[in-house]
């Protein structure tokens, strides 16, 4: 029978389903990361099919979801947020707590319905989410190469239960409307592949009408930005807590199109170090001082301290230019203008900030600057020290031509957060290095941005000023490494993706009892637009930005970081 009613409605929620075996995914019970729901704080949340993400800076609330296909997740940064709600194939994992079951599948057994009506098992239970561990940890392996630490392209299951938008309405309508990153011949091309499954059964017609409670799992080939090679290194581990020293361009947990390329995974899978707790975030290009609590006591406890703004902070950076010599103060309000790209500026309309900046040197050119954040906003101190008119020499946002001759300098812009946005992206499309952004083009082509994000005004806020919609092709074609002509744009017809899927056969690689052998090759994926295209890499100091956290300090304990090299006194460029 078919539950409807408000209360069903209203807890909607998505679970990611993860696997490191091909893309025609066995019928088995296990753990799975637990989602929060829309409107969350933390990441985007990316559609059926993507790999696309943005990276907000610390405590800002409500992502935008982009289309499946897209890559996006936000990174939330040192202030703790939620993540918002990926839809079916999108990229974008919440951080399960450890300790509990990830939400489970629906129940694979059947009734009858009365007149041939389609029958949907009721939802599972939610629970408190499961921590990531081996199985997590096996699905690709990492590798090294100019200086860049790389994960090898694997498959991976996207879960999610219908939204309360969707129901009444077909998967093809949904994937032609809000997921627009892949052409509709993907979906229809993967629908035949078996990578398409409503209740776990094979979607054989995208005409298929979506009811209440319906569950989709969708297999994508997944790729993840590569980041830099610089080692984690622990600073202290005892029975309480990890506290690490992270390296920049690194997200702390898996967010967007990051999974295996964060330090979670990595502190997993190469320390060993499991079922940790996140106690504060850093944002992706910040590094320094990062702690974790081993026991859920711990967490609450430190959590209680920075309720109570016990927590003092530190931060240095090399800003541009000379910073006055006494201590400056700003308390400017800071307004999120874009979750999906991580964007964010001065606006009366904000959040209100305090932040306290103590100059420690000046090297004629650039100034190293203590930075004492009281508040917690998204790229607070980033956006403070563009307002004061000394950013971040090497901010990848807050320094960039696209905010105007002033670049930002006492909030002058001259731009709405429009035609700020498609400056920012096409400035960094120019020069190849959208992924130091954390997104990709096929983000840029989703239009659905916050529309899942419950009654949040800040979503609203955010869907009404951040329309990116660009094409998901870029402007010119690239060469694949064999030197044969490539499109970059997603294929777009029928007839090209049979002929792709005529070409090279599906690795199944299934044995008898359907599990996933281990020859399967996952390099190459024939529907995989990412295996067509060549990216350039970041250079290692792309991957670097001069804001670090120096030290952490409680009312029991306080830790510190090294010095970064980019802040001696004597540093050149």
């Amino acid at each position: 029978m078919r539950r409807a009613g408000a209360r069903w409605t209203a807890r909607l929620s998505c679970a990611v389903r993860n696997r490191a075996g091909p893309p025609l995914p066995p019928r088995r019970r296990g753990s799975s990361m637990a989602e929060p729901g829309p409107g969350s704080r933390g990441e985007a949340e990316p559609g059926p099919g993507g790999q696309g993400e943005a990276e907000p800076g610390p405590g800002s609330r409500g992502e935008a979801e982009p289309g499946p296909g897209g890559q996006g997740e936000a990174e939330p940064g040192p202030e703790s947020r939620g993540e918002a709600e990926p839809s079916p194939g999108g990229q974008g994992e919440a951080e399960p707590g450890p300790g509990g079951q990830g939400e489970a599948e629906p129940a694979p057994k059947k009734r009858r319905v009365a007149g041939g009506e389609r029958y949907v098992p009721p939802p599972r239970k939610l629970s408190t989410g499961v921590s990531f561990g081996p199985a997590h940890f096996a699905e690709t392996s990492y590798y090294f190469e100019g200086g860049l630490r790389k994960v090898r392209p694997y498959y991976f299951d996207f879960r999610t239960y219908c939204k309360g938008r969707w129901v009444g309405r077909s998967l093809l309508h949904v994937f032609s409307t809000e997921f627009r990153a892949q052409p509709l011949a993907y979906y229809r091309a993967a629908a035949r592949a078996g990578r398409l499954r409503l209740n776990e059964e094979p979607v054989r017609d995208l005409d298929i009408v979506l009811k209440n409670n319906d569950f989709l799992r969708n297999t994508v080939h997944r790729h993840e930005p590569p980041v830099t090679a610089q080692p984690i290194q622990i600073l202290v581990e005892d029975d309480e807590v990890v506290v690490v020293d992270k390296p920049s361009s690194l997200p702390v947990h898996p967010c967007g199109r990051f999974r295996h390329n964060t330090v979670i995974f990595i502190l997993g899978k190469e320390h060993d170090l499991k079922e940790l707790h996140t106690i504060h975030r850093l944002d992706r290009m910040t590094s320094g001082v990062l702690m974790f609590a081993k026991t859920v006591e711990v967490s609450k406890r430190i959590d209680e301290q920075v309720r109570e703004r016990q927590l003092e902070k530190e931060y240095v950076c090399r800003v541009v230019g000379e910073f006055p010599e006494h201590e400056v103060v700003c308390e400017e309000p800071i307004l999120v203008v874009s979750y999906k790209v991580g964007v964010c500026r001065v606006d009366p309309k904000g959040k209100f900030c305090k932040t306290i900046f103590q100059r420690l040197s000046y090297n004629g050119k650039t100034s190293v600057v203590k930075c004492l954040p009281r508040t917690g906003r998204t790229h607070q101190i980033r956006v403070h020290l563009q307002y004061l008119g000394h950013p971040i020499v090497n901010d990848p946002i807050y320094n960039m031509e696209a905010w105007g001759p002033d670049r930002g300098k006492g909030g002058k812009i001259d731009k709405t957060d429009e035609e700020l946005l498609k400056a920012l992206v096409e400035e960094h499309r120019s020069k190849q290095s959208l992924d130091v952004l954390g997104i990709s083009e096929e983000d840029l082509s989703s239009n659905v941005e916050n529309k899942d994000c419950g009654n949040s005004s800040d979503c609203a806020k955010s869907a009404q000023a951040d329309p990116v919609h660009e094409s998901s092709c870029p402007a010119e074609d690239t060469k694949d490494p064999a030197g044969n002509d490539v499109a970059a744009c997603p294929l777009n017809s029928d007839s090209s993706l049979e002929m792709l899927e005529k070409n090279k056969e599906l690795c199944s690689c299934e044995n008898q009892d359907g599990q996933t052998g281990e020859k399967c090759s996952e390099e190459k994926d024939p529907l995989c637009v990412e295996c067509k295209m060549t990216r350039r890499d970041p250079s290692p100091k792309e991957l670097v930005m001069y804001l670090h956290a120096l030290r952490y300090k409680g009312a029991e304990f306080e830790y510190c970081s090294k010095m970064p090299e980019w802040a001696m006194e004597d540093w050149e460029e």
